[in-house]
């Protein structure tokens, strides 16, 4: 494939990526795929990718943190926690089949549709609970979706944003800017690993990237000005397109 054809496959779908996970998480779910339809090795397309997410990210939690959206003191406590998890959940990887868990994850996917459709929580605040109950909780949900990340890791924030409403009663924009907050640092974290190894496109990346934090502005902004019923369809978006992944991995790979 040439390599203007590349770049005409991958910038649209990454700003769409981006788009979409700013509002609901997610969006590595089409971006990746994209590299790889382009043709891209998987190691530079993974590297490649995470490069072009690291600078969407960034451009959306900015955008959040500028609307007050991210609540510090519990954010970087979930950070810590989800870097914990993803250590955690790496080392299982290693032991667990994953065919074992993809097969789990036929049934938690529906479930999780079916929460989504039913839940007023993304709709209608949950009373608040105290801050050092709040802390406590979105800590343990971190840690938790930390542990999916470092094992298996596709919609990591869309799980991240439902539990944090669902068990923190987190508001959906506080819920949100933890999740931009934490899928900034990881994916920080992981992009300086890549560069160490030398897998990333800087050329694709960087334009990419560009696109990528067009997406997440627009997307930033679309669920900053809007209301959190716009978060329902995307997030059913996200989970069908991550079930036919799932579908895809097991029965067609």
């Amino acid at each position: 494939m040439d390599l203007l054809m590349q770049y005409l496959i991958i910038c649209p779908l990454v700003m769409l990526a981006g788009f979409i996970d700013a509002i609901a998480g997610g969006g590595g779910l089409i971006s990746l795929p994209a590299y790889m339809i382009a043709g891209i090795p998987v190691h530079h397309a993974i590297a490649t990718n995470k490069m072009s997410s690291t600078m969407g990210t960034a451009l959306a939690t900015f955008k959040f943190a500028r609307k007050g959206f991210i609540p510090w003191k519990i954010a970087l406590s979930c950070v810590v926690c989800a870097f914990a998890g993803s250590t955690l959940g790496a080392n299982l990887a290693l032991l667990v089949n994953a065919h074992i868990f993809m097969l789990f994850m036929i049934i938690v996917l529906p479930l999780t549709a079916v929460y989504v459709q039913k839940t007023k929580s993304l709709i209608v605040e949950k009373e608040p609970l105290s801050f050092k109950k709040t802390t406590i909780l979105s800590m343990a949900m971190a840690l938790l979706i930390g542990v999916y990340d470092g094992f298996y890791g596709p919609g990591t924030g869309t799980f991240l944003l439902l539990l944090l409403t669902g068990v923190a009663h987190l508001s959906i924009h506080k819920a949100n800017g933890v999740t931009k907050a934490i899928n900034l640092t990881t994916n920080v974290a992981a992009l300086c690993v890549f560069l160490l190894n030398a897998k990333v496109l800087f050329p694709l990346g960087i334009i990419a990237g560009l696109f990528g934090m067009a997406g997440n502005w627009l997307g930033a902004s679309y669920f900053a000005n809007g209301s959190a019923r716009n978060v329902k369809p995307i997030i059913m978006i996200v989970l069908g397109i991550f079930f036919l992944k799932v579908i895809y991995e097991l029965f067609f790979k």
